[in-house]
């Protein structure tokens, strides 16, 4: 298979993946009605492994397609542009200090934290406008979703890059 088409299906694995992890355990939260979900570690795998712009279609799209299919239409917009960003993010940092085994793990972690910072704040600046103040109440859960998607992520990477085709991927995303 060529290269091309293997990340092709590949990122749209990832895509239904973030999906599916999106809609499969959802925790309510408090003021906006939205979730706790573990959906996070995906978008920032598709990052590592895709690279930032494939990653931030998969992780993007699969997170957007779980608000559609779960009725909260208002935040596909969102979604896409927030989860987006952090796959996005996330492999950015990933080709950039990527270089040792060690490192690999690091920029997993930053990846993690990047998911914190984007999911409380960037959800947070959208509700505001739709909710006022209320939308406040939403940040202590979405701290703790961004903080269970760094867990997750963390622990789903060995086993991730454990995959030749997948590992090769990464790697090849990181030089390219």
């Amino acid at each position: 298979m060529n290269t091309s088409l293997k990340k092709l299906v590949i990122a749209a694995l990832f895509a239904a993946l973030a999906c599916t992890a999106t809609m499969s355990i959802r925790i309510p939260t408090p003021g906006t009605g939205g979730y706790i979900h573990p959906g996070d570690a995906v978008v920032i795998l598709s990052g590592i492994v895709l690279g930032p712009v494939w990653g931030l279609l998969a992780g993007g799209i699969g997170s957007a397609l779980a608000d559609l299919l779960g009725g909260y239409f208002i935040y596909v917009p969102i979604t896409f542009v927030i989860k987006g960003l952090i796959a996005f993010t996330a492999g950015l940092i990933y080709q950039k200090i990527g270089n040792t085994k060690k490192s690999r793990y690091a920029a997993v972690i930053l990846g993690g934290i990047v998911d914190i910072i984007f999911v409380a704040a960037g959800y947070f600046l959208c509700e505001a406008v739709m909710y006022g103040m209320a939308a406040a109440a939403s940040i202590p859960a979405n701290i703790i979703q961004g903080t269970s998607g760094l867990i997750l992520a963390v622990v789903l990477y060995p086993v991730l890059i454990a995959i030749p085709d997948i590992s090769q991927m990464a790697l090849r995303t990181k030089t390219s």
